[in-house]
């Protein structure tokens, strides 16, 4: 890391004494007299305004970067590059593993060159929290828990012990152990300070609390006042290791919120408005800032909720700024005392303290009253498309209509600005009994089109908030007392963010309540929310797979994209805790549940949702039960694990003993020629296309994630090293292991390739022979014959999950450019972080206008190595027919920085080079 204070053109260096301790500070009000006014500033512009204050070296950061953010007032834009370091970073296993394995081939390679491996080592402070691992394979049960974390440790035991090594090898490097909590909420709860310290020549300085994470919502920590946003692993890597986040000062959107919610209104109804109406908006690769009196009254964890869901409204961030609701929250999660003081003392001495009527100067704003807000979920696939409680049944009704259309444009049910591309209003519904029945536990039950087979509590957007967890377990407790069950088909799992959420649902009384609708714990982690939603009981799947039913999941969490939750579920709906028990009641989103009855008692009598849903009064008594006691016992040792983690055996090195044999650490290619001089940039000629995809494709569409089919590239290759099917584990424990990983790229069962016909299925056409087969085995087939590929896309490509496989699997295929309409910000960034070219075509171009089919052959002419941002290429078309066409592309490396990256191969390459050479 650069040391602070270099340059100090502007005069800022100050200090600030708080409890008798000094700190040394880059005083912004001090730099005013040279920059000029920052007071209207956007909070967030202003902790970016302080990093490059503290990191102005002249070289990096210089005085016009610095400027140009003050500028930024006049046209509220702005095109300037600048050098961002962040404080820290923040992992969970799924994309810390491969950072690690990537951490440890460097210091291989570096070995290899004769350079000390030691040099590579992380220079900001990294914390890596396994929480993506454990899988709902036992649920309902009072064992589901230990047994569900017996099961993780035997699948993971072997990537378990790779981080224990990291860990011990590695500076500057802290694992907490699996079965402690998500990352977000163990970061909102324990990690994040607000104010982050650090002694630099012998002087304490503060500064913002700033991180950048490898899952894309590490946002969720704006709601603390601390500016975070999800990067791909190759990005955080290059950041551990001193390398600065190049980017372009960002657009700032303001949402202003007044009012408060109204009886009944969850922070989850609140959050999944707010989404809607900024995707609608347009903020994709901006900052969202929140203001407004509305705040004086919005619990810090609502906060965090709405920032957790950035990625889903398109936002770089979506940042809250410090004020007294900090505070209080710093105070009850047990921070320390001196740090609480600090932070409120620097927060006003820099004006990063928010005011009542503050007005910062925005790009834009939109506003939202609080008290207009309506109960509600998103869905079926998309976690922008808001449907109001009542109108659920019109919604899955119209998403069934629309399946059976059969042009491929309407069955792609996507559309431009958020807004869903079914018409609720106009869907007939009759809730009709299908004759389908299945056997469970020698009963017959009915299975139908829409009965809710998963409906789980889980995922750091809602776990986090003890409103709506206590609303949830209150909903229970009602339910439990009128005599009501979970229906038998439906699957419930409850997956706390953390163990403060246990020991507050014990307190208040409501654990056996919810454990008697089969919502015993199952786990602490991410689970149905990523895809880990485990099994459906047997004759459940059989059924569903035998009449082709269209069943739905209803979760607590933030994404819901087709294919993500479980295989078999084609309609995922996003809500509020206390809806997902409701659902589980109900047993089907084709009931009205603000109308129809949700469920009999024992008696006949009909139970109503507003029968069992708690009043306000009800939700604050619980919340009291929530005390600051409750977080000191539990982090108070949150780096040790249990006995099993701490009885992992690990060797003392300070490189890695790659195991040729493993299954889940291999050591991966990427720096095999890196004693060698980086390859001249050259134009790509006679490239094969290896897929047509549409609109939206998102990481998990991409990037290997779910189950690993017996039948796929991945599985044959586990099978022939003697890995039975039912220990395949998920592409995601996998990670770790470059040849799984590539032979799961773009093999979702939802992916669909527009040259077959938009068929879905990792497949494509080998042109060649024009034969289907599956993208891995034809990528290898023109790997062997010397054939660049071209992957061509719609709009949005490489939206979701911030997933560096979706970048590190493409390189491995063979894939030289990615041509779309446009890219999400984090994708594309990889993408040249791993020497893959991103390529856009000009407005009104697309693969259509251009009427590309896959049978073409492609160059891309132009490249060299004076490439600079934004240029335009030219494609040149040679089409099976011989016809000839000519189109201009906009090449979408964005900074010098990335250039240089992509010039050296890729970013870790472009670091590791620089190191070989020191």
């Amino acid at each position: 890391m650069a040391s602070y204070a270099q340059k100090n053109s502007f005069d800022s260096l100050d200090c600030l004494e708080v409890n008798q301790q000094q700190y040394y500070f880059f005083n912004l009000n001090a730099a005013e007299k040279k920059l000029g006014s920052v007071d209207r500033l956007p909070k967030s512009l202003k902790v970016l305004l302080e990093n490059l204050l503290r990191f102005e070296d002249g070289i990096t950061v210089k005085a016009p970067d610095i400027q140009a953010i003050v500028d930024w007032q006049k046209i509220r834009t702005s095109e300037q590059e600048i050098q961002y370091r962040p404080a820290r970073v923040l992992m969970q296993d799924f994309t810390g593993v491969p950072a690690v394995v990537d951490l440890a081939a460097m210091r291989a390679a570096m070995q290899k060159a004769g350079g000390d491996p030691e040099k590579i080592n992380p220079l900001s402070p990294v914390d890596l929290v396994i929480d993506h691992s454990v899988m709902v394979d036992h649920f309902a049960t009072p064992q589901a828990f230990s047994e569900n974390v017996e099961i993780e440790m035997q699948r993971n035991g072997e990537r378990y012990q790779f981080l224990r090594w990291g860990q011990s090898a590695f500076d500057n490097f802290q694992v907490v152990p699996p079965g402690t909590g998500i990352c977000h909420q163990v970061n909102l709860e324990y990690l994040a300070q607000a104010v982050w310290t650090n002694e630099d020549d012998a002087k304490q300085y503060a500064f913002p609390d700033t991180l950048v994470g490898t899952d894309s919502h590490t946002t969720m920590i704006n709601g603390l006042g601390v500016l975070g946003w999800g990067v791909g692993g190759i990005e955080a890597e290059a950041a551990m290791l001193g390398q600065p986040v190049s980017m372009l000062i960002p657009e700032v959107i303001g949402f202003k919120l007044t009012g408060k919610l109204r009886e009944g209104i969850t922070a989850t109804d609140l959050v999944l408005t707010v989404t809607q109406m900024l995707r609608q908006k347009g903020v994709v690769g901006k900052f969202v800032e929140f203001y407004g009196d509305g705040l004086a009254d919005l619990p810090l964890a609502d906060r965090a909720t709405i920032a957790n869901m950035a990625p889903e409204y398109g936002a770089t961030c979506g940042f809250f700024p410090i004020d007294q609701v900090t505070i209080d929250y710093l105070e009850l999660t047990g921070r320390h005392p001196d740090r609480i003081a600090l932070v409120k003392a620097y927060s006003q001495a820099q004006g990063l303290w928010r005011h009542a009527g503050d007005e910062p100067i925005f790009t834009d704003s939109l506003s939202l009253d609080m008290s207009t807000v309506e109960p509600s979920l998103a869905g079926p696939k998309r976690p922008q498309d808001r449907v109001v409680l009542g109108q659920v049944p019109h919604a899955f009704q119209a998403f069934m209509d629309l399946s059976l259309k059969p042009t491929k444009e309407e069955l792609r049910f996507e559309n431009e600005g958020g807004d869903t591309a079914i018409d609720v209003e106009q869907a007939s519904f009759e809730n009709t009994d299908n004759g389908i029945f299945f056997e469970l536990d020698g009963q017959k039950y009915p299975l139908q089109d829409g009965d809710v087979v998963i409906a789980a509590i889980t995922s750091c957007t809602n776990t986090s908030n003890p409103s709506v967890m206590l609303a949830a377990g209150l909903v229970a407790k009602k339910a439990v007392e009128k005599g009501l069950q979970r229906k038998p088909w439906v699957k419930s799992s409850l997956a706390p963010g953390s163990k403060v959420v246990t020991d507050y649902l014990n307190a208040a009384g409501l654990t056996p309540y919810l454990e008697q609708l089969g919502y015993n714990l199952v786990g602490y982690g991410c689970t149905t929310c990523i895809g880990n939603s485990g099994p459906l009981p047997q004759p459940i799947e059989e059924t569903i797979q035998s009449h082709d039913l269209t069943v739905a999941s209803v979760l607590s969490g933030n994404r819901n994209f087709e294919g993500r939750v479980h295989p078999l579920v084609k309609t995922n709906w996003l809500a509020s805790p206390p809806l997902v028990v409701a659902y589980a009641l109900a047993g089907s989103v084709k009931k009205d549940i603000t109308a129809e009855p949700i469920a009999q008692d024992p008696q006949g009598n009909d139970v109503y949702l507003k029968d069992i849903w708690p009043t306000q009064a009800e939700i604050h008594a619980a919340l009291q039960s929530v005390t600051t006691g409750m977080f000191s016992q539990e982090y108070a040792a949150v780096f040790d694990g249990d006995e099993t983690w701490q009885a992992i055996q690990i060797p003392q090195s300070q490189t890695y003993a790659w195991q040729a044999d493993s299954t889940y650490i291999q050591h991966p290619p990427f720096f095999e020629d890196i004693d060698q001089p980086p390859a001249a940039i050259t134009d790509i000629h006679n490239a094969r296309i290896l897929a047509i995809l549409g609109d939206s494709v998102t990481t998990d569409h991409i990037s290997p994630a779910g189950n690993i089919k017996k039948d796929s590239p991945a599985g044959r290759y586990l099978q022939s090293k003697g890995i039975e099917a039912k220990d395949f584990n998920s592409y995601g424990s996998r990670r770790g292991n470059h040849e799984v990983m590539m032979r799961g790229t773009f093999a979702n069962i939802r992916i669909k390739n527009e040259m077959l016909n938009g068929e879905e299925g990792g497949n494509t056409l080998y042109i060649p022979t024009q034969e289907k087969m599956a993208i891995y085995d034809a990528a290898m087939l023109y790997q062997k014959d010397q054939v660049p590929l071209i992957v061509i896309a719609g709009k949005e490509y490489g939206t979701g999950s911030s997933r560096d496989w979706a970048a590190k699997g493409t390189n491995l295929l063979g894939v030289k450019a990615v041509l779309a309409e446009s890219f999400e910000r984090i994708h594309r960034s990889n993408l040249v972080g791993m020497g893959v070219l991103p390529l856009q075509f000009l407005a009104n171009e697309s693969r259509v206008t251009h009427q590309l089919t896959g049978q073409e052959q492609l160059s891309i002419v132009g490249l060299s190595d004076d490439i600079h941002p934004h240029q335009q290429l030219t494609v040149q078309v040679q089409r099976s027919n011989g016809e000839y066409e000519e189109f201009q592309v906009l090449c979408r490396i964005d900074t010098l920085n990335e250039v240089e990256y992509f010039k050296a191969g890729g970013i870790l390459h472009y670091v590791l080079r620089n190191l070989i050479a020191s």
